[in-house]
């Protein structure tokens, strides 16, 4: 594909398309991944959630002007609620990154969630992918917010920083949210105001209690974004950790395990497609697709008796084997 070339010799436009393509889930993505994947760069990926209002993007704004001073080129994906006009991302965290708009060395890329409940559009994966194949240094994912189903995140980055405010609620009710299990790096943003102390304490206190630490400790930092401050020790806590996953082989190991969560999504995926159809087309499965739909019978009874089918089964692998693209 032409696009592909196009964007791997630089051309940002390309870049933007071929996004524009994985979004829609057009036909064409599984062939675009095929030819990407040899390519992929050595992009650092890190992911920035926390609850709404606790200045994810400003922090992440922040963050990219000081890899920018380092030389760095960066991209920004910024998960963006879905406009119920246009199906399309409403463009907040955009505009509060102005000041990159006319940096060659910054891409930034607003996605809409599009329903999907885990933080993080659906598409955000084959993005980071498009972005380390351009030959981005970093990777900034900026998730939309939603407070207790920021989970998507930790399966797609290599650091995952959680972003929290004074006012955000107590540190018990961080656990219960899922942030404090995933969080490589806590910051605890605009710490000019009451109770930022308290609860960097707090966290601090439960962290120590914690008894699966290894060589990293997760650290509490305080930050005030929109002032600039805190975000240059952020930036190298956020190094610290890359080297310990470094030294370790964890980098690695967190990297084979999203890639083998990516080959079995992508197999359930099309597997369960399959037997859709299959469904449609066989006498057989229909029917006991329609006995559980009338209660005559339970669905894992039914699905055992699917799969005790050697007919039923050796006519499904059958009619997926001739539905195969001839090579």
């Amino acid at each position: 594909m032409g696009l592909i070339e196009e964007m791997l010799a630089g051309d940002i436009l390309s870049l933007a398309r071929l996004i524009t393509i994985l979004e829609r889930d057009g036909a064409d993505v599984p062939q675009i991944m095929k030819q990407l994947y040899p390519r992929l760069g050595e992009a650092y990926c890190i992911g920035i959630t926390g609850p709404p209002g606790s200045g994810k993007s400003t922090v992440v704004d922040r963050l990219t002007a000081v890899m920018r001073q380092r030389g760095f080129t960066v991209g920004i994906i910024a998960a963006d609620p879905t406009s119920p006009f246009t199906g399309g991302a409403v463009l907040g965290d955009r505009i509060r990154m102005q000041q990159h708009y006319l940096d060659e060395g910054v891409f930034i890329r607003s996605m809409a969630t599009r329903g999907s409940h885990g933080g993080l559009p659906r598409a955000t994966g084959g993005v980071i992918k498009l972005m380390s194949a351009f030959g981005k240094d970093f990777i900034l994912v900026e998730t939309v917010g939603v407070g207790q189903t920021e989970l998507d995140i930790m399966q797609n980055v290599d650091t995952v920083v959680v972003v929290l405010v004074p006012e955000a609620g107590d540190t018990i009710q961080t656990m219960k949210a899922g942030l404090f299990e995933i969080a490589d790096i806590f910051a605890v943003n605009k710490a000019d105001r009451p109770g930022a102390d308290n609860l960097a304490t707090e966290l601090e206190m439960m962290i120590r209690l914690r008894s699966d630490q290894t060589r990293w400790q997760v650290p509490v930092m305080t930050t005030e974004a929109i002032n600039n401050v805190g975000i240059e020790e952020l930036y190298g806590q956020i190094e610290k950790h890359r080297q310990v996953l470094e030294e370790t082989g964890r980098l690695s190991q967190r990297r084979q395990e999203q890639r083998r969560r990516e080959f079995l999504e992508i197999v359930e995926s099309r597997v369960s497609e399959e037997l859709l159809k299959l469904v449609e087309r066989d006498k057989e499965l229909g029917q006991h697709m329609a006995m559980v739909e009338t209660g005559e019978v339970d669905p894992y009874s039914a699905a055992d008796e699917i799969l005790r089918s050697r007919t039923l089964l050796a006519s499904w692998s059958r009619q997926m084997t001739e539905r195969r693209p001839k090579a």
